[in-house]
């Protein structure tokens, strides 16, 4: 009778939860019945932490849990060096999976794509949402690969602290220098996890050195390994001065013991820990003046008595001033390491009220977000992941895009849990939602509540710039930085499989180009073909497969083209006129301008103008003379690729009364390319950052391929029992060379690309391939 009233009390305790809010509930009911219905591949989820189970929390809490408990945090590194199944055992030991994933058996969360799962690489980036001891934590994990870059980019942009991933047998790889400079120029504070302790040749002192010569960070090591390669067994807590040891014979890594560190039990790892620890006092002192007087004042004598919670919150101010990083280490694959990662990321990374971000103030807590990825979901239409700033979101409400200058309603707000999604009824500030129903949105977009709210906005942004005498505009200061996308290197066909396809691939690939900026789409207006242009050869095999996969078509992609550029080598004047009637009406102008090569590196024409002509222009001649000259740059004289690093001066500019813009634009174009042809040029090629890890036994091969493909070695390192080869290579040489790589070292080696710049190519190689484009040979 008692276990039924306890049962009945129970009950009521729960329904009065689900009661909370009567539509929320529903939603979350309706919602968790959907999960059940999509788990993939036979993984288990728990439900929403705190609505079954022993811990009842309230909804309000799960929904919007306090600013101050939120950590948006990201994983970066190098590709393979163990994000994806770093952040399964996160999920694992946070409840929200009751199964671990694996990356080679295609079963992870966050790694849902069917590319993704083939592969075992990161194409995407996946928000995960979950909860640990009382905080509220939305991670990213992000892709490694060069060809992704911008995921990792637009992914930093709205992140409050980020976890580096490093290889503890390799330190610091090509990749991870790029993820790291993309985190300098986000200002994102980060710690560092020496993952793969377990495999062969890790050594932990390597990993910290190259962090310290490579990346130029300051580490502070928190943790040291009990034992490396296959005698590591689990970490020295240094802060604490703990040892924690994993049970060898748990299968899930959720059973480890934290003992003290006692000079009876383990004299000589006491005195390691303690010689660490002091040097971490110390290295923490120097960059943080508070705790230096802490120190010096009552600590001088012994620092063993300083307690561990004043060096915690010392570490947690010095990584959000960025002047060094945490170092923990562990080996995710074997389960160990990541219960502490964990709690390092809830104790030193940033919540989003400690981030600063100016524009905050002109908004007044109003709503403020930036949307910073989008997907296409064949039932709900575009979803749209949104970073919230400032305000709160609700479904049902009308939101204005600044960038798309147009209001729209969100229909539906989810809750991000990789392909899984919970809907909720509304969501705060410093938090990651997702939206349904958007329809213009896109990536780098800033969102408000109204128009009239990004006016008020504009107004006090306007008179704080006068009170300071800022000269940027208020329309920049209301925007969030979107991101920027870098040029595309490769280029080729597609073609449906019949012309009654056409609409269905244009639809595809616009659905494509919303959810992944750096794939461009255009069209040739030679030959009428439609042209993909990506970011390397695996970013457009998995534009091809998806569309494939997801949209059921069979299209064809024509050879993959490099997409060089052209530039001139000296200067030379035109004169063009255009003299059309169309109508009842006569069109006449006649240009005269000079181009010339720059010094400087620019994509786009640099436009003058003569002393002579700048004062009678009007500002509708100006824009269509600089029209003119921008499309005229858009197709050079010898490949019909973009010409660079071009100034045009107007000279002369006479337009017959009534003449209309467009023809002053076309005239201008016409005398530029005019000029273009006349002058000396030369074919610019993209020069690639090439990085191969090879063993001693195929080094000679690998060096004597790379001399075959015009490949400038800079240097050869050692690392462990390998080299490492960097050097530069154009990429039209570099074409399927992972095959022949794989050839070469029986499948040992591995390599990174990374575009370095744009270099002239040699007047031999620059006649071979004109000759080739012409089919002379």
């Amino acid at each position: 009778m008692s276990n039924l009233r306890i049962f009945a009390v129970n009950r009521k305790k729960i329904s009065s939860l689900h009661y909370f809010n009567n539509m929320c509930s529903s939603k979350i009911r309706a919602s968790l019945k959907r999960v059940k219905l999509h788990v993939l591949l036979g993984r288990s989820y728990s439900s929403l932490p705190g609505l079954i189970g022993n811990d009842i929390k309230s909804l309000h809490s799960i929904i919007s849990p306090p600013i101050a408990k939120i950590r948006n945090i990201g994983i970066m590194a190098h590709i393979d060096a163990g994000k994806t199944t770093t952040t399964e055992r996160i999920l694992y030991y946070s409840g929200y999976t009751r199964s671990l994933g694996d990356v080679d058996d295609g079963d992870t969360v966050t790694d849902f794509m069917a590319q993704e799962r083939e592969r075992g690489i990161t194409i995407q980036s996946a928000a995960v949402t979950f909860d640990w001891k009382g905080y509220r934590i939305n991670l990213i994990d992000t892709p490694g690969h060069v060809d992704f870059t911008l995921e990792v980019e637009r992914c930093l942009r709205v992140l409050d602290g980020a976890v580096a991933v490093f290889d503890a047998s390799a330190g610091v790889e090509a990749q991870t220098l790029t993820v790291w400079r993309q985190a300098d120029k986000h200002k994102v504070p980060r710690i560092c996890f020496l993952n793969k302790m377990d495999k062969t040749g890790a050594s932990f002192n390597y990993a910290v050195e190259s962090i310290r010569e490579k990346l130029k960070a300051k580490p502070l090591l928190l943790q040291l390994p009990i034992g490396e390669g296959k005698a590591f067994k689990g970490v020295v807590d240094v802060v604490g001065k703990e040892k924690l040891l994993w049970n060898p014979n748990s299968d899930d890594g959720k059973d480890f013991e934290r003992k003290p560190l006692l000079e009876t039990r383990d004299p000589k790892l006491l005195k390691e820990t303690t010689e660490a620890r002091n040097a971490l006092i110390e290295q923490v002192a120097d960059l943080d003046d508070e705790f230096a007087d802490l120190v010096l004042g009552e600590f001088s004598e012994n620092f063993d008595l300083l307690p561990a919670e004043k060096l915690q919150t010392a570490i947690h101010r010095v990584t959000l001033a960025q002047t060094a990083v945490p170092v923990l280490c562990g080996s995710a694959l074997k389960n160990k390491g990541v219960q502490p990662l964990l709690d390092a990321v809830t104790l030193y990374l940033p919540s989003p009220e400690e981030r600063n971000c100016e524009f905050l103030q002109w908004y007044k807590g109003d709503l403020c977000a930036l949307a910073f990825k989008v997907l296409h979901d064949k039932q709900r239409g575009p979803l749209v992941f949104m970073r919230i700033y400032s305000g709160m979101l609700k479904p049902q409400t009308a939101i204005h895009n600044i960038n798309g200058n147009c209001t729209e309603r969100i229909s539906r707000l989810l809750l991000p849990f990789a392909d899984q999604h919970i809907e909720i009824p509304s969501l705060t500030a410093g938090n990651i939602a997702l939206t349904v129903g958007l329809k213009h949105t896109a990536t780098g977009d800033t969102v408000v509540s109204s128009e009239s709210s990004a006016l008020a906005a504009s107004r006090r942004a306007r008179r704080e710039g006068e009170k300071k005498q800022k000269g940027n505009s208020e329309a920049e200061r209301l925007l969030l930085a979107g991101v920027e996308i870098p040029e595309p290197v490769f280029f080729c066909t597609i073609e449906p499989p019949s012309m009654a396809k056409q609409p269905d691939l244009d639809h595809a690939l616009k659905c494509l180009q919303r959810e992944d900026p750096s794939l461009k789409v255009k069209l040739d207006p030679d030959s009428g073909q439609t042209i993909l242009c990506g970011m390397g050869e695996l970013h457009i095999e998995i534009i091809h497969d998806r569309i494939k996969r997801e949209y059921g078509l069979e299209t064809y992609l024509g050879p993959l083209q490099v997409a060089y550029r052209e530039a001139i080598l000296n200067s030379v004047h035109a004169t063009d006129t255009l003299d059309r009637t169309l109508g009842d009406k006569r069109h006449l102008v006649t240009v005269e301008l000079e181009a010339k090569p720059m010094e400087t590196s620019s994509l786009l024409p640099v436009i003058e103008y003569a002393a002579s002509v700048s004062g009678d222009l009007s500002q509708a001649s100006r824009e269509a003379f600089e029209n003119g000259a921008h499309s005229a740059c858009l197709q050079g004289p010898l490949l019909g690729s973009p010409v660079q690093d071009l100034a045009v001066t107007l000279h002369s500019l006479v337009i017959h009364p009534g003449t209309s813009t467009t023809m002053i634009s076309a005239c201008v174009s016409r005398c530029l390319q005019k000029a273009l042809k006349k002058a000396e040029k030369q074919i610019l090629e993209p020069l690639m950052n090439l990085e191969v890890t090879v063993t001693r036994d195929y080094l000679s091969p690998v060096l004597a391929d790379l001399a075959q493909r015009r490949g400038n070695i800079q240097e050869i390192q050692s690392r462990q029992d390998n080299n490492v080869v960097i050097g530069f290579v154009p990429l039209a040489e570099i074409m399927g060379y992972s095959t022949v790589l794989r050839t070469l070292t029986s499948g040992s080696a591995t390599f990174s690309l990374e575009l370095s710049n744009y270099q002239a190519m040699n007047p031999q190689d620059q006649s071979t391939l004109l000759s080739q484009r012409n089919g002379l040979s």
